[in-house]
């Protein structure tokens, strides 16, 4: 029996890799719009995609972004300017996007726009820090989406949000993590939505070490340390706020191979079978993930062993 079980799974996975492995046809023809391109995954994302033939529609928040990205691509890129957290500028987007597709609608939008500062432990933080995290990360990302629905549905193309595993399991405060667990809630909700209508939803869940945020980070970590009333610094300690940002800096410099997530994403956009789900790292496959599906009380114990204790903790 147990021979048969084998049996059944190595076809299953044989199948699987050979489905995974079939190409999109006409990939040069068809229009991929990417949000957040001045840096990290989107900016890699877009130079990736545009090598690889594809008609590449980046979105930059700042001018200089976009007049550096030109300057390393052919003319199959296209750069705008777009501000995710203004409905206006996203509506501006939106034309821009159905002037350059036209009839051909759009086969790919990746919502990859996002931010992680203001972040730090809750009692630091005020509401405001929360609300411009979730602003961004997944108001900004619905707003897109929205607009932009149409021209994907029209190509009968894909979604692609970029969340993370702190979308499953909460390893720190601030807006962060709650945004990145909304993510992962709309896009279920739209997965089955659009189902209907051929368009395919996928969800790019990184581990903490394939991130694409660097030294504002700790900058911004350390000017909310600032902010802090005197009674809670004395809960915490400097101490703490040390041991916090060394943190921070290992999984910074931990952080490097920032294409094991483009090319999930390159893969939700150019496979005939993508899959619903991607958790690119091994950190995400081996700890993140499972740690999700444990007892709470275990969760817990697990990454509490990772985090820095307050100087007055019991």
């Amino acid at each position: 029996m147990w021979l048969y079980l084998a049996a059944l799974l190595g076809l299953y996975f044989l199948r699987r890799w050979y489905q995974e492995r079939q190409t999109v046809e006409n990939l040069t023809e068809k229009y991929v719009f990417i949000t957040g391109c001045d840096s990290g995954f989107g900016n890699l994302l877009a130079r990736q995609l545009e090598a690889r033939g594809l008609r590449v529609l980046a979105a930059c928040l700042t001018q200089k972004g976009a007049e550096q990205l030109e300057k390393v691509t052919s003319e199959r890129l296209k750069t705008t300017i777009l501000d995710v957290t203004s409905t206006e500028s996203v509506a501006a987007a939106t034309e821009w996007v159905k002037e350059q597709a036209g009839s051909k609608g759009l086969w790919g939008l990746v919502n990859n726009a996002g931010t992680a500062v203001p972040s730090g432990p809750n009692e630091w933080l005020t509401r405001d820090d929360f609300a411009k995290v979730i602003d961004v990360n997944l108001l900004g990302m619905i707003d897109v989406t929205l607009h932009m629905l149409p021209l994907v549905r029209r190509a009968r193309g894909r979604v692609v949000n970029v969340s993370s595993t702190n979308g499953r399991l909460a390893c720190f405060g601030g807006g962060y993590c709650p945004s990145k667990f909304g993510v992962e809630a709309f896009s279920d909700s739209l997965r089955l939505e659009l189902h209907p209508f051929g368009v395919q939803v996928s969800i790019i869940e990184p581990g903490i070490f394939q991130t694409s945020i660097r030294t504002r980070a700790l900058e911004e970590l350390k000017k909310v340390w600032n902010r802090v009333p005197s009674d809670i610094k004395d809960v915490y300690g400097e101490q703490y706020l040390e041991n916090f940002c060394k943190l921070v800096q290992d999984i910074l410099t931990s952080s490097t191979k920032l294409h094991l997530v483009t090319d999930c994403i390159e893969h939700a956009l150019t496979s005939c079978y993508p899959r619903t789900r991607y958790s690119p790292g091994w950190d995400a496959k081996f700890l993140h993930i499972p740690a999700s599906y444990f007892p709470t009380s275990i969760a817990d114990f697990v990454i509490s062993y990772f985090l820095p204790k307050p100087a007055q903790a019991v």
